[in-house]
């Protein structure tokens, strides 16, 4: 049995501030660098409790090149690395009896949701798709589910659960801090979220069979609100998109995986029209 982690650190436990997940930052980030890769190998051990065989990560978060290496298991594989084709879900494949999303956030505008946002706060105010408000994890959801592989299991604050939960009822959670608010939270200690992660993620895998692929019915129709208007301007220059708004774009495809490669294009480009140059 094959799982697939696809890991984001600001749902670890602990986390509260951009500091603490902010590569730059020589105080924090290398402390909770290292919890987070603790909560991925916990999650890898409690699926193998359950019978999982092989795994494949994915780190995703910021520049994606956040797990320690000598935190994992030695048998396991890991994608690292910036501007992968599918960025925080690349490397799934049909193959996979379910994925795990660890350290997970909130949608961007999600009240009582520790650092939420949605791929970039800088240039993405909102995103939906087909009418439905989106957070990360279910734009990735939907991707991994267009290859029949269904979300077992999420880690993360409890909005941020509670979120997912909303669309994927059937996924299991892991609860590791209560949301205060943007930059507060009530956490437990890192030990006491390994091993709860540990034990929640073996209960995902045995209740595999009551899980199920999300995906959204074509056509699809992307909406994004940009941050800024300048985003929206460079956006509505590519091929496909349309303009529905001083800060909105649409873009409407029948495959999933070409609406989610337009998003992540979307979201790069328009990141790059608010630098003057």
């Amino acid at each position: 049995m094959k799982i697939y982690i696809s890991c984001d650190m600001e749902g670890t436990a602990g986390v509260h501030s951009w500091k603490q997940v902010e590569p730059s930052d020589t105080a924090d980030y290398p402390t909770y660098r290292r919890y987070m890769s603790r909560e991925v190998r916990a999650a890898i051990d409690g699926a193998r409790d359950a019978g999982a065989t092989d795994v494949l990560i994915n780190d995703s978060h910021y520049f994606m090149r956040n797990i320690l290496w000598d935190e994992l298991p030695h048998d396991v594989r890991m994608i690292s690395g910036y501007r992968k084709p599918f960025s925080m879900a690349e490397g799934i494949d049909a193959s996979f009896a379910g994925a795990f999303f660890t350290g997970y956030h909130g949608a961007i505008g999600t009240q009582n949701a520790v650092l939420a946002h949605s791929y970039s706060p800088g240039t993405v105010y909102e995103v939906a798709i087909n009418g439905v408000a989106c957070s990360e994890a279910l734009l990735n959801a939907a991707l991994i589910g267009t290859y029949g592989v269904p979300v077992l299991f999420v880690t993360g604050d409890c909005t941020t659960c509670d979120q997912v939960r909303e669309r994927l009822p059937w996924v299991v959670t892991a609860v590791v801090k209560e949301s205060i608010g943007y930059y507060a939270a009530d956490s437990i200690a890192p030990e006491a979220a390994r091993a709860l992660i540990r034990e929640r993620a073996r209960d995902a895998v045995k209740a595999i069979e009551s899980a199920q692929p999300f995906t959204f019915t074509p056509p699809i129709s992307l909406e994004i609100q940009t941050v800024k208007v300048e985003s929206a301007d460079f956006i509505e220059m590519m091929p496909g998109f349309t303009r529905t708004g001083p800060r909105r774009v649409r873009f409407d495809h029948v495959d999933y995986r070409v609406v989610f490669k337009a998003f992540l294009a979307a979201m790069r480009l328009g990141a790059a029209a608010t630098t003057e140059a």
